[in-house]
């Protein structure tokens, strides 16, 4: 057992007992009756990073929610690593699909986690990562390890499009001058196979409101006479996807790159088993773009999907109602080379144009970004490699991802650096959903993991 293996064992009770204290304050960002408990967060881990180590550690306030900031400078002379992370969460919503409430953290085992997983809003998404960096720093400072500079970059708006972090960024250069940004947000394919996130997709996330007559209507009396908007509305979406799942928004995929054989090939060779992935969600058969695996769906080709869409009456019992409007918030996931706000206008132009003369059409741009792609040869990819490699004992696998992290191609633009997504989650830690979680191995492995990638990142930048 080495150094940071004995550390970890002599503090993992410690270690999951902060990190379930840190779960239960329902920092929802998206949710202004929890604004308190989001302030309540941001000063939590303000507390963890001066007790792990760092010399000056700030809440810096925005428009919006704040952001802490955290420094240890040893040496101007040596590379410096900006870690990025978010203390918000996603609504728990719906609350009667878990097993347990979502800010009441337990710990069980599964079959994927038998060493067990933290069930928690959050848990992977993104306190659980987050906090791994908090701790591999702790390990550093305290054993005398650390070999470069270190910042620390935590925001408390990631779940709704960090719209105040662009600003943040831009009007503090100097502040958040780095060498490589470091970010664990994203997943891994296995416990047993380790892999670097090394592509993420854009995002366009608009909201849809489709007004027929200026009142509910009686659905006997003018039932067939005027249009529905919740019909006008489903129809108009059905219409966005061909009978080929191709979406047909003129000039949507001007600029999608189309990925070569051998990049084809070489993403097929990460281990995936579609039984598996089909039984995992309980479906008789996948669904997406003809033309392309699954994998492919999810990582190389943009989207377009409806979260949500609401109309009418919808309580118990039955009315008789022809509703006056109609709504649906719809996310397009985008890929390298298509810029979000080109695609919200393409949108926007197309969903307006398509709408029949008896409704009106109002589309609201929410937020969006770029998507990513981190190159292998760069020194933080290799760092990252060797690190996993050390503490896995076998290569990681690059992956693109489907996700978006958008303030990542925001960082690269501003800060001039590139970003290594070292994600420690899985795919079947249920983010975003009922009955989240994060295993304890994972957790803890994070923490053996991400030190090794400060030492190698600073051995290879001499």
């Amino acid at each position: 057992m080495n150094q940071i293996q004995s550390y970890i064992k002599e503090h993992k009770n410690r270690f999951i007992n902060e990190l379930i204290e840190l779960l239960k304050i329902p920092s929802i960002s998206a949710d202004s009756n929890y604004k308190i408990d989001v302030l309540k967060t941001a000063e939590a881990v303000k507390n963890s990073l001066e007790n792990a180590g760092c010399n000056h550690v700030e809440i810096c306030q925005t428009n919006g929610h704040p952001i802490v900031y955290g420094e240890k400078i040893i040496d101007t002379g040596l590379p410096t690593v900006l870690v990025y992370g978010h203390y918000d969460v996603q609504p728990a919503d719906p609350i009667n699909l878990w097993n347990s409430p979502p800010f009441e953290p337990v710990i069980k085992k599964t079959d994927i986690h038998p060493e067990g997983a933290i069930f928690a809003r959050g848990a992977c998404d993104d306190k659980g990562q987050m906090y791994m960096h908090v701790k591999a720093f702790e390990y550093m400072v305290s054993n005398n390890q650390l070999p470069c500079n270190v910042k620390f970059m935590i925001e408390g708006e990631e779940e709704v499009g960090s719209p105040n972090l662009g600003p943040f960024v831009k009007n503090n250069r100097d502040k958040l001058k780095n060498d490589v940004i470091l970010i664990s947000d994203t997943g891994m394919i296995a416990n047993d196979i380790p892999s670097i996130t090394t592509g993420l997709r854009g995002l366009s996330y608009v909201e849809v409101e489709v007004t027929g007559p200026n009142r509910d209507l009686h659905s006997g009396l003018y039932g067939g006479a005027v249009a529905n908007p919740v019909n006008i509305l489903a129809k108009m979406i059905a219409s966005l996807h061909d009978e080929n799942n191709h979406i047909t928004i003129p000039g949507f995929y001007d600029k999608v790159e189309e990925l070569s054989k051998e990049e084809r090939a070489e993403m097929a060779k990460a281990p995936f088993n579609l039984e598996n992935y089909k039984k995992a969600l309980d479906i008789e058969a996948v669904y997406g773009e003809a033309g392309y695996t699954t994998n492919e769906r999810n990582a190389i080709r943009p989207t377009l999907d409806v979260n949500g869409i609401w109309g009418g009456y919808i309580g118990e019992g039955a009315k008789t109602v022809i509703a006056s409007k109609a709504y649906a918030k719809i996310s397009m996931r985008l890929v390298p080379h298509q810029d979000w706000k080109e695609i919200t206008d393409l949108f926007t132009k197309h969903f307006t144009s398509i709408a029949p003369k008896g409704v009106k059409v109002k589309v609201t741009p929410h937020h969006g970004g770029h998507g990513y792609v981190t190159p292998i040869d760069s020194i933080g990819f290799q760092a990252a490699s060797k690190a996993y490699e050390a503490t896995f004992g076998k290569t990681p696998i690059p992956q693109r991802s489907g996700g978006s992290i958008p303030i990542v191609s925001l960082f690269e633009q501003e800060l001039k650096s590139k970003t290594i997504l070292m994600g420690f989650g899985l795919d079947s830690d249920a983010i975003h959903s009922p009955n989240e979680h994060f295993g304890i191995f994972n957790y803890l492995k994070g923490i053996e993991t991400i030190p090794y990638f400060y030492k190698y990142f600073t051995e290879l930048s001499k």
